[in-house]
């Protein structure tokens, strides 16, 4: 008896130590991507200067004063940005492959994240004020773009019988080239210079500051909650929607509520993150392939290494080609795209 004790309360705590090992791993990443750059700061040091901020903790500044210039103001807002887009893209994906039953749902694929970029892109290119009484109007343009794109997507895949997974992943495709289209075309003609255009539309965090974060965290501490709260449903609608009725499952209701939220959440990170593709691909496909198919738990590890994975991209985008800064687009689009094209060639997901 106590052995099967045992043995049932290594199965309930053995999920959480896998994402305490996860997120230690997501600290290390964070902390080294704070301390590489054109001036190298130790790990040891980075936790003195932040602990020397702590309220009641009292620490010898012995480091260069430059270096606690370099990380509180360019380096950890970059680093707590990128782990905030990583998270939110990778929840993201991880509800939206739960929701359609299909491991080749994507913010990016079916128009969530472009759609974003043209409500942000229509707001920053355009005299609309991004302030409007004190509320930063951004996030909510950039909400109604990506709303718009995926209902479109939506009721174009949508027929008689329901809604075709494959059907839905090209309309979101359609979609997202379109918005694309768009919001590179309004950006260079409002701005003769082309290259930070591309830089934008490519995402990165080159311009990241604190106030960034703090903008979008109204926004994602909502969403983010209802997400995680609903992994249980998720595994249920696993079995189909006709099996989760049953079961008194409201599934219409649930379907947009969660629909709403991945995308708003979506939004909030490209308008000020720019377009950073496949990471909700990716990720929640990884972390189903190595943790299991449990969405209690494939959630929060999406979150928490989609953060690891952006943070470690954005690292590499500013390294790799040194005094050059890629976009981080551009690197994950180097990771998602085989990735994507051995889905579909050997996983099969798509309906033929």
């Amino acid at each position: 008896y106590q052995s099967n004790t045992e043995g049932n309360e290594d199965k309930l705590t053995y999920p959480w130590r896998k994402l305490g090992v996860a997120f230690a791993v997501m600290i290390f990443i964070a902390l080294l991507a704070a301390g590489v750059g054109a001036v190298n700061i130790h790990p040891l040091i980075i936790l003195k200067i932040l602990m020397s901020k702590l309220p009641f903790v009292h620490i010898d500044p012995n480091w260069q004063h430059t270096y606690e210039t370099i990380l509180l103001q360019i380096r950890i807002p970059r680093v707590s940005l990128s782990c905030l887009v990583g998270g939110t893209l990778a929840i993201s994906g991880a509800t939206y492959q739960g929701l359609f039953r299909n491991p080749l749902a994507d913010p990016y694929l079916i128009g969530a994240a472009p759609g974003a970029g043209l409500g942000a892109t229509i707001v920053l290119a355009t005299s609309v004020p991004t302030f409007f009484q004190g509320i930063n109007i951004l996030p909510l343009a950039a909400f109604v773009g990506a709303i718009g794109a995926v209902s479109i997507a939506y009721f174009t895949a949508r027929n008689s019988d329901g809604l075709p997974l494959a059907t839905l992943i090209l309309a979101g495709v359609a979609i997202a080239s379109l918005t694309t289209a768009l919001s590179a075309f309004i950006l260079i003609r409002s701005d003769p210079d082309v290259r930070p255009v591309l830089s934008w539309l490519m995402g990165g965090f080159i311009h990241a500051q604190w106030k960034h974060s703090i903008m979008i965290l109204p926004y994602l501490i909502p969403t983010v909650i209802v997400m995680l709260v609903h992994g249980r449903l998720l595994n249920v609608m696993q079995l189909g929607e006709d099996h989760a009725r049953q079961l008194g499952v409201s599934v219409e209701n649930i379907k947009l509520l969660l629909i709403i939220s991945a995308t708003l959440s979506t939004a909030a990170v490209v308008a000020f993150s720019g377009l950073i593709g496949f990471v909700g691909l990716i990720v929640p496909h990884s972390v189903r392939l190595v943790w299991g198919v449990d969405y209690r738990f494939i959630l929060p590890m999406s979150a928490i290494s989609g953060a690891a994975f952006v943070t470690l991209a954005d690292l590499v985008a500013r390294t790799i080609i040194n005094p050059i800064e890629l976009p981080v687009g551009i690197v994950t689009a180097f990771c998602g795209a085989p990735f994507f094209v051995y889905l579909l060639r050997y996983r099969r997901y798509v309906a033929m």
